[in-house]
């Protein structure tokens, strides 16, 4: 952890989400030094406690119920415990909202209204509040009810359309993208719309309300692809590895292993016909074009350069590549991406102490703001235990034993 100082320092957000999308968001503005007040269910929590394949081990049995959704979500927050669908516990989330610069929740479109929690109730209390919905379908418009997870964006939103297999070979399909990546950028999109509320309220004093969808965010992430079907009217074709850009780009066979291949420039194609020793490719009527080259004969193409690469080693294409300056880079397993020497130096593996966790600290993805130079994101808490902060906040607010006591018993928290 670090006492760097940060961008956000002073900005208090209440996070009312779960899952991964809209914390991850409220994640990013804790990185960036907000104070960021988790509120969860009583004995429950965060329904991303229970996601994911792997949980961090606690000390002395204690179960933290820190799954890697959970974990790779939640740092840099302060856990309360509060049960919303009681006054009491309205009434907390209303003197917290007093002290707020920004609310998210990602409950049902006009769910939190029943309760009084909604932006219009919230904004009397305090005109300065900038209160961020996440939602699958946004807030108004036929679908808008409906739950949505990740994949039911990929799929709607074209992202699965243009991944997966090309027709015509073995396994042909569409493909989801193995991390939740229409959550990941959603969240990312929450945070900046925030920032920007934020310089908004700056010059003009006024909170705004946000409304952010995963669909939204699922159909801009298409982005060039999708950018090309609106100027040409035609669908591209789902390319497997291949580039989206220039070509010959793809998975190169090694004898030992994989490496993807970018040459594509005129000129990175050029370098490359010369390396393989068959400079005659490049006038060749088949690949004298991206377009022929990365498309229309692709396949063709990358049976050649795997003829070649298939005669040597991983590390002598690598050397070979950077030799001549044609981009390339190792396919790497999971474990292998951390013995990446410029991921070391980057420092995209940070330790980060964790009393509760058996071995004391929990590794964690360092943020990829942290490379700010005056103020830049940093870890400075572990994410949080369910409640843990329970007491702090409420002592922060004015509450004193006794009428912690009475929520307790009436099980507000």
């Amino acid at each position: 952890m670090t006492t760097t100082p940060s961008a956000l320092e002073g900005i208090r957000v209440i996070d009312m989400s779960r899952v991964f999308a809209a914390p991850m968001g409220a994640q990013i503005l804790g990185d960036l030094g907000a104070d960021v007040i988790k509120i969860e269910r009583p004995g429950v929590g965060d329904d991303g406690r229970g996601y994911g394949f792997s949980w961090i081990k606690g000390k002395d049995g204690i179960e933290t119920r820190h799954s890697s959704f959970f974990t790779v979500s939640n740092r840099n927050k302060r856990s309360i415990t509060l049960n919303h669908s009681k006054p009491e516990g309205q009434e907390i989330i209303r003197r917290l909202a007093e002290t707020a610069d920004v609310l998210i929740e990602n409950y049902k479109v006009g769910d939190l209204k029943r309760f009084g929690l909604d932006y219009e109730s919230l904004k009397a209390i305090n005109p300065r509040l900038i209160y961020c919905s996440v939602t699958g379908f946004g807030q108004t418009g036929p679908m808008a009810a409906r739950p949505g997870y990740d994949g039911l964006f990929q799929a709607t939103g074209g992202m699965m359309a243009v991944t997966g297999i090309p027709e015509g070979q073995p396994g042909a399909g569409p493909l989801k993208t193995g991390p939740s990546l229409v959550d990941f950028v959603t969240g990312h999109n929450t945070a900046l719309a925030i920032l920007g509320a934020l310089m908004h309220r700056n010059r003009t004093g006024q909170g705004q309300y946000i409304d952010i969808a995963l669909l939204d965010s699922s159909v801009a992430m298409v982005s060039h692809i999708m950018q090309d079907y609106l100027i040409s009217g035609a669908a591209p074709p789902r390319l497997g590895n291949g580039g989206n850009g220039g070509g010959p780009a793809d998975l190169m066979q090694c004898r030992d292993g994989i490496v993807y291949l970018t040459a594509g420039t005129d000129e990175h194609w050029r370098r490359l016909t010369v390396l393989m020793e068959q400079p005659e490719l490049f006038t060749d009527p088949r690949f004298d074009s991206n377009l022929k080259r990365g498309k229309a004969n692709r396949a063709e193409l990358m049976g050649i350069i795997n003829h070649w690469a298939g005669q040597r080693t991983v590390a002598e294409i690598m050397a070979a590549l950077d030799e001549v300056g044609i981009p390339a880079a190792r396919y790497n397993e999971l474990p292998d991406v951390w013995e990446e020497p410029q991921v070391r130096h980057r420092k995209l593996r940070t330790t980060t102490p964790h009393p509760f966790a058996e071995t004391g600290s929990v590794d964690l993805i360092a943020s990829p703001l942290a490379q700010m130079s005056a103020s830049p994101a940093a870890i400075r808490r572990p994410p949080p235990m369910l409640g843990e902060h329970t007491r702090e906040i409420l002592v922060e607010l004015g509450y004193d034993e006794a009428r912690m006591a009475q929520f307790e018993e009436l099980e507000v928290i």
